[in-house]
């Protein structure tokens, strides 16, 4: 581990020598990306830095101590040699869990896609408390969240909904949220009071860069209309809506949140990017088989992944059996616990599969 340590160290000095380069800081693009790799880099150094240290101080208070005559110095000796020695097992563990490799998706922004699934109406007002759901824990994390189309449902809620998410590692966080997620309650539209399992799906799709994919033009047919939603004086009286179909693969994205037709043509973009690089990914991981697709945090959105049930007061995430309540994750703060819990456990699991 030490040599491995050590070569860590060095390759951080190297990088901050890099970036004090001048002509490193007038390329945008490269200094980006470096202080990107340093910011990321800085804990595992400071922690590699603590492990070598407190291993030295070992070695060296060994060697006093063998050659040490009075007892006061001896114990003091000894001592030292048990308080560095208790640091290691912590600092062993930290430093395998930052050693392993991230997901290079994790520092992207995402667009999170809410649709309304089995249950009619009840399903689109799911899908409401949903995003709300989404939007206080959004807020709490200082991210920005920018609503690109959606299609409310008379009942109250949404049809589907699409947004996007910005902010520090904002897919690291949020892809543990792609599935099916399952609500069991009395409908606001049911007038018996029977429980009724309605469902709603999440797909949350890293941004994906127009280096990632590229799109050609004549791929791509686009149709104007006019927008029904927010849009000031514009809606219904202009072309200001867009909707962009891939003809390779009839993948269909639209936007009318936006006020001009350029606007909305950009986010249309920004949408089809996303879930081209999806169906990318989902072949790649199809390659990798099934120890891939095992994996906690990439969930497809067809599997069941969360149940919400409030006669029980109770949120059940099913793919590590977590369980919260009702009220403080659809209706409160608390969705946090959960997605800390699933990345807890997707470390644990790289971290055995490492070893």
């Amino acid at each position: 581990m030490r040599d491995k340590l050590e070569k860590i160290i060095i390759a951080f000095e190297e990088l901050e020598k890099k970036l004090s380069d001048p002509a490193v800081a007038s390329d945008i693009k490269e200094f980006t990306r470096l202080n990107k790799e340093y910011a990321h880099q800085t804990d595992l150094v400071k922690a590699a830095r603590e492990y070598l240290g407190a291993l030295d101080d070992i070695d060296v208070a060994k060697e006093m101590l063998h050659d040490a005559t009075d007892a006061d110095e001896k114990e003091m000796l000894q001592m030292e040699i048990s308080e560095n020695e208790a640091k290691l097992p912590q600092l062993e563990e930290d430093i395998k869990i930052m050693l392993i490799p991230g997901d290079p998706m994790d520092e992207k922004d995402t667009i999170v896609e809410i649709r309304s699934a089995a249950g009619g109406d009840e399903a689109a007002i799911f899908a409401g408390d949903l995003f709300k759901m989404y939007q206080r824990f959004i807020e709490s994390k200082k991210w920005k969240m920018t609503v690109l189309d959606s299609s409310p449902s008379e009942a109250g809620g949404f049809k589907s909904i699409e947004f996007k998410v910005e902010g520090d590692k904002v897919y690291s966080v949020m892809k543990y949220e792609s599935g099916v997620h399952r609500v069991q309650r009395v409908p606001k539209t049911e007038s018996q009071g029977r429980i009724q399992t309605s469902t709603a799906t999440v797909a949350v799709l890293p941004e994906a860069d127009e280096i990632d994919i590229q799109i050609n033009q004549a791929d791509l047919r686009v149709d104007t209309y006019c927008a029904s939603g927010p849009g000031g004086q514009c809606v219904n009286t202009t072309y200001s809506a867009v909707r962009i179909t891939h003809l390779p693969t009839n993948t269909v994205v639209q936007s009318q949140e936006q006020r001009s037709q350029i606007q909305n043509r950009e986010v249309c973009m920004q949408m089809l990017r996303a879930r081209l690089y999806e169906m990318e990914l989902e072949k790649q991981q199809a390659e990798l088989g099934a120890e891939r697709s095992a994996q906690i945090g990439h969930g497809n959105r067809s599997e069941k992944i969360r149940t919400y049930n409030l006669p029980q007061d109770r949120v059940t995430d099913h793919r590590i059996g977590f369980n919260s309540t009702y009220n403080g994750v659809l209706l409160g703060d608390q969705l946090s616990g959960v997605i800390d819990a699933l990345a807890a456990a997707d470390r644990a699991a790289k971290l055995a599969e490492a070893v």
